[in-house]
């Protein structure tokens, strides 16, 4: 496990997400973890500015994982568990972009990068499962673009493991990389957990024990 302030042995950490990028992110951390996924419709949580719809997001998961928690025997309650949750949207022209309903709609994303800016927000929250305690932050990378051509537009709008992301496009992957121009920011954070922030809410929820 990853050296963390306090007795990072007491707690078990719970990933409140089916993002294989974040488990990738959190293990490379150096953290054992388990994972469990809030069954919550994203669609019917809305805020106008992105930074708050983030926090809502990654607030109603906690909340939705806490319950399912909740029935389970008082045994699997003895260890104290931090819980992190947390989402991502992309913002492009002032526009907040989540994951494309349609090949067409990943298009429009993806043409609207080209030659321009986008910002990936992301929201952390850590729960402490035995206190209730939360700390929570932002993390907020610039992407820069070259322009993307149309023909490499057409073909990824039809691959769901490459659109299927918030904003409509992964940007890690190796075809995507020669049209990022700067990245302001870090990789992780672009992937969904960015990794010093996490950091530094286990580091703090651990302390307040």
């Amino acid at each position: 496990m990853a050296s963390i302030s306090g007795d990072a042995s007491r707690f078990k950490i719970i990933l409140g997400s089916s993002s294989p990028a974040r488990r990738e992110i959190l293990a490379d951390m150096g953290y054992d973890f388990t994972v469990m996924s809030a069954d919550i419709d994203e669609k019917a949580i809305r805020r106008e500015e992105p930074e708050q719809l983030v926090k809502a997001l990654a607030e109603a998961k906690a909340e939705a994982i806490k319950l399912k928690l909740h029935g389970e025997c008082a045994s699997d309650r003895d260890q104290p568990a931090l819980l992190i949750t947390s989402d991502q949207v992309m913002v492009c022209k002032g526009m907040i972009r989540e994951r494309p309903r349609s090949a067409e709609e990943a298009r429009e994303f993806i043409k609207g990068y080209s030659d321009d800016r986008a910002f990936a927000v992301n929201f952390v929250l850590v729960t402490n499962l035995s206190t209730g305690a939360t700390r929570g932050g932002w993390d907020i990378p610039e992407i820069k673009f070259r322009h993307i051509p149309d023909g490499f537009i057409d073909t990824v709008v039809h691959q769901s493991d490459m659109t299927f992301v918030a904003g409509g496009l992964k940007l890690t992957h190796p075809s995507v990389l020669p049209f990022i121009k700067e990245l302001v920011g870090t990789t992780d954070s672009v992937r969904g957990l960015p990794r010093q922030l996490t950091e530094n809410l286990i580091r703090e929820s651990v302390q307040e024990e």
